[in-house]
């Protein structure tokens, strides 16, 4: 029940949006990837990393729409939402070349007795020519803890403060409940590392040691974007059961409730008791019933859409639309959704403030959109 309850999950009813505006944007295709997971630039560069989940990584001068591969990537997990995840790179690297630079990723990865979890790899890239780089030194500076059996709700993305000293891995519950409500392991958490994947000096738990010290915000379910707005503030976008998107801003020490708390229900109906001021629980900013299976989120900040400027554009799977969303303080609320012809799922924003999309699944099409 728990596989079938992600899947519906990611491919569920559109919520109910605002009237729909005009698309400010023009949609080409540029390139196709076999179900892309992740796209991101190198800071300072055209150059866009894709991540296919089977386990291959390939990138794309986006100046020049040379594609090439890299090479050095580790073994993964590959079935159900497992696989190769996400790619960072450090924003304090913005002025080196690619040859050299620092490059993290995070996977799916085998354990003992049919288990699995998430796990986030440090290495160097090393190009030897404009279509071939490989990942040196690849090591893994973090992992979930526990293993656990199934292959869903990994979340895995990751995100660096904008000081570019701390990064933060989303750590999803892996479809297990509770272990959210459980500080001493990392399922269903926010972690907040050093750049070495030790934990963070300073963090909620610290006093207590082990995993518990590395843990920044508690009680999620499966987030699958992250992202910092103009005051350095982090939010997080995640899927709830039957019902109940939540975005939310993520704060230290905070439990967002799951699964003790949802706007939305088990896949059985059960019911989950709603998100209430006096329950004890960060509330979320936002939340969607019918859900919009969100693959992703970014924080816009460029120029080419001055209307966009702050707002957190989410691209859906199950909604098959870019939702987007405007902030008021410490709540949000849904402006529009555009419309598209598949899953949507990931989203990165270009050097000139184009934005980037990658549809789900086989023979996905990478597309740029740029202001009419």
């Amino acid at each position: 029940m728990a596989l079938a309850s992600c899947a519906r999950a990611e491919n569920g009813d559109s919520a109910p949006a605002a009237a729909a505006t005009a698309a400010p944007y023009v949609v080409t295709e540029v390139a196709r990837f076999d179900e892309p997971w992740a796209i991101a630039f190198a800071p300072g560069t055209s150059v866009l990393f894709v991540t296919e989940k089977a386990g291959t990584m390939k990138f794309i001068d986006t100046a020049s729409g040379t594609i090439g591969t890299v090479s050095g990537l580790p073994q993964v997990a590959y079935g159900g939402q497992g696989g190769l995840g996400d790619v960072a790179f450090l924003p304090g690297e913005a002025g080196t070349p690619l040859d050299g630079r620092t490059i993290y990723v995070s996977w799916a990865e085998a354990g003992e007795g049919d288990t699995r979890g998430a796990a986030v790899g440090r290495g160097k890239l090393a190009c030897a020519s404009p279509t071939a780089c490989t990942i040196a030194g690849l090591s893994v500076i973090w992992r979930q803890i526990p293993k656990v059996t199934g292959r869903g709700h990994y979340s895995h993305r990751l995100t660096f403060s904008p000081d570019g000293a701390y990064l933060f891995v989303a750590s999803g519950e892996r479809q297990k409940l509770t272990p959210a409500q459980d500080t001493s392991n990392t399922l269903g958490t926010i972690v907040r590392l050093n750049l070495d994947g030790t934990p963070a000096a300073g963090n909620p738990l610290a006093a207590q040691g082990g995993v518990s010290a590395e843990i920044w915000s508690w009680g999620h379910r499966n987030i699958l974007g992250m992202d910092w707005d103009a005051q350095g503030r982090l939010w997080e976008v995640e899927h709830g059961p039957a019902g109940g998107d939540e975005l939310n801003l993520v704060k230290p020490g905070a439990n967002y409730g799951w699964p003790l708390r949802s706007n939305g229900d088990h896949y059985n109906g059960d019911p989950i008791p709603d998100h209430a001021p006096d329950d004890g629980f960060a509330q979320p900013a936002a939340s969607w019933t019918p859900v919009i299976a969100p693959g992703d989120m970014l924080i816009y900040s460029g120029r080419m859409f001055p209307d966009l400027q702050g707002h957190a554009l989410i691209p859906g799977l199950g909604s098959m639309a870019l939702v987007d969303v405007a902030f008021d303080g410490e709540s949000a609320r849904e402006v529009t959704r555009w419309r598209f012809e598949r899953r949507l799922r990931s989203i990165a924003e270009g050097p000139d403030g184009a934005l980037w999309l990658a549809e789900d699944g086989k023979d996905a099409r990478l597309l740029k959109l740029t202001a009419r």
